[in-house]
């Protein structure tokens, strides 16, 4: 139970965060195009292990492409806890209400105990409003995400999806399908389900699966999914350009795509595996991965410098391990250069989770050899008989590698050893992340803004002319007002989802969760935006005009 001192003092920063002004707040000039960039789970110390691993390695490479753009930093936070996870940290950066673990763009519940936002008890798991879903309905503009992940996983989804579970992944899915996103590029095939294929079919979109050439021919006018693997993307030092483009090539394409529609357009781009390198406090992977992503920063600022109408707004959504170089066997620090501090990690060229694929198919007395062609480091036999004791262990859950005896903590482990990395932990970590914002008149966000701030001005970029909450009323409607007086019952065949019966008169509307067609008296009737059942309040959350059409 926390003291009570430490409740007042809780309360008195929510009032004054709430009070205090913004430093971004002088007129901000709306533009046209606004592109969000999200290495998740990036602590600010990467920037400065990627800045001189790339120097290392060319010398005439001594900056990030994001350097140019820094202007402050990010406080990112739970409505109940300084450390937050992707889900409640993307979701405040979108919706501006800071959220529980786990939670997708959803009104959190209160926990009066921990509290550090106000939270009004009743309104637990109210959808609410992103600012992809203002972009495409109050200003017109086209929408677009680029991950690594699954498409479906807890960044992506806080734009364009709503659950209190960031693992609901047929729900989630399913909505971002019925959101009609513009451009929908990453991973998660195996998470498209055979309904989501026939309505992307017919809403006239294309779905490219796992076929890299397609996705490069691609000059459609029309939508364009395309899925590079079953589930998260390949590392970006694993990755086979023949079969998964760069992140980068996606960023690309994705402007190429949007950049066609009238009224612009909002594009999310994550790089997505930064965190979970992290997780598993592989140093290489997290170096690489951000500078995969500092590539695909690359592409969106030449295009906004080119266009003169686009903002870029870059931030994590949180830190995650505290990545430092100099660990405590790294002595006479101060007198040594880049050659003891980059030499050994620069002759890595797998991740510990690529690496771990290799040795998977090895035969006991190949490990030794692949183990030094990859990474340049002859095991001793200790370290030879601990990869040989977890080969055939996988921890299942990316957020928990670090911290289990699996293949990939074991060469994560040894290859740290070798370079003098060193991680706070393999889990989150309660820091202020960097911020970088391009804007073509200038219009940044400096000092120290929340998260909750830092989405003003992305509703400030993006022109918006009224609050997100009358959004929210317009397209999340609990049923029971929309359809007030109707017979209403809910039910779930076995395998499919929920849907809502509505009985008026002779008149039948059926609607089925997590889509975003009805069926009026057996006839489809297309919504504007995707329904949204929450099994907890047994309650369907749909667009207000559809009771004025029953």
């Amino acid at each position: 139970m926390m003291k009570k001192s430490a409740i007042l003092l809780l309360l008195l920063f929510a009032a004054l965060a709430a009070g205090a002004q913004p430093f971004y707040r002088k007129p901000v000039a709306p533009v046209r195009n606004v592109i969000v960039m999200i290495p998740d789970g990036t602590s600010t110390s990467v920037l400065a292990a990627a800045r001189w691993y790339k120097f290392y390695n060319d010398p005439s490479q001594r900056t990030l492409n994001l350097d140019s753009c820094l202007c402050g930093l990010v406080g990112s936070f739970s409505s109940d806890s300084p450390i937050p996870c992707s889900a409640p940290a993307m979701s405040a950066y979108m919706t501006g209400m800071p959220q529980q673990a786990g939670n997708v763009s959803v009104y959190p519940a209160a926990n009066p105990v921990q509290d550090i936002v106000e939270v009004e008890s009743g309104r637990a798991c109210q959808p609410l409003a992103t600012l992809l879903e203002a972009a495409k309905h109050d200003r017109g503009k086209a929408t677009g995400l680029v991950v690594t992940a699954d498409f479906c996983h807890a960044t992506p989804a806080a734009c364009a999806a709503h659950h209190y579970s960031r693992h609901a992944y047929p729900a989630l899915a399913a909505q971002m399908a019925g959101n009609d996103l513009d451009v929908m590029f990453g991973g998660g095939r195996k998470q498209v389900s055979d309904a989501m294929r026939a309505y992307l079919r017919g809403s006239g979109a294309t779905l490219i699966e796992q076929d890299a050439a397609a996705f490069r021919a691609y000059e459609g006018k029309g939508p364009v999914w395309s899925l590079f693997a079953q589930g998260n993307m390949s590392y970006d030092l694993d990755r086979n350009d023949a079969e998964q483009p760069s992140l980068a090539e996606m960023t690309a394409k994705a402007l190429e795509v949007l950049d066609r529609h009238k009224n612009g357009f909002f594009l999310m781009v994550e790089g997505s595996r930064v965190d979970m390198a992290a997780h598993a406090k592989d140093p290489v992977g997290v170096i690489t991965e951000m500078l995969a992503f500092d590539k695909a920063v690359g592409v969106a600022l030449d295009f906004a410098r080119r266009d003169g109408r686009t903002a870029v707004v870059i931030m994590p959504d949180h830190g995650t391990s505290g990545l430092s170089f100099g660990d405590g066997a790294y002595k006479d620090y101060a007198s040594k250069g880049l050659d003891s501090a980059y030499m050994n990690i620069s002759k890595v060229r797998r991740t510990a989770s690529g690496l771990e694929k290799i040795l998977l198919k090895a035969r006991p007395e190949q490990i030794r050899p692949l183990f030094r062609e990859y990474t340049g480091i002859e095991l001793t036999d200790d370290e030879l008989a601990l990869l040989r004791s977890s080969r055939n262990y996988t921890e299942a859950d990316y957020m928990k590698v670090a911290n289990s005896v699996n293949m990939v903590s074991s060469i994560a482990r040894i290859v740290t050893s070798r370079t003098h990395f060193g991680f706070l932990s393999g889990s989150h970590t309660a820091e202020d992340v960097f911020l970088a914002a391009y804007h073509p008149e200038g219009n940044l966000p400096v000092g120290r803004n929340t998260n909750t701030e830092i989405h003003a001005y992305m509703a400030d970029l993006l022109g918006l002319e009224r609050p997100l909450a009358e959004l929210t009323g317009e397209l999340f409607a609990p049923h029971t007002e929309v359809f007030r007086g109707a017979k209403c019952s809910i039910s779930a065949a076995e395998g499919q989802m929920p849907c809502l019966t509505v009985r008026k008169g002779r008149r039948t509307l059926r609607v089925p969760a997590n889509g975003s067609v009805a069926y009026l008296d057996g006839k489809p009737l297309k919504l504007r935006s995707a329904v949204v059942y929450i099994d907890r309040n047994d309650t369907f959350y749909l667009p207000r005009e559809l009771g004025e059409k029953f």
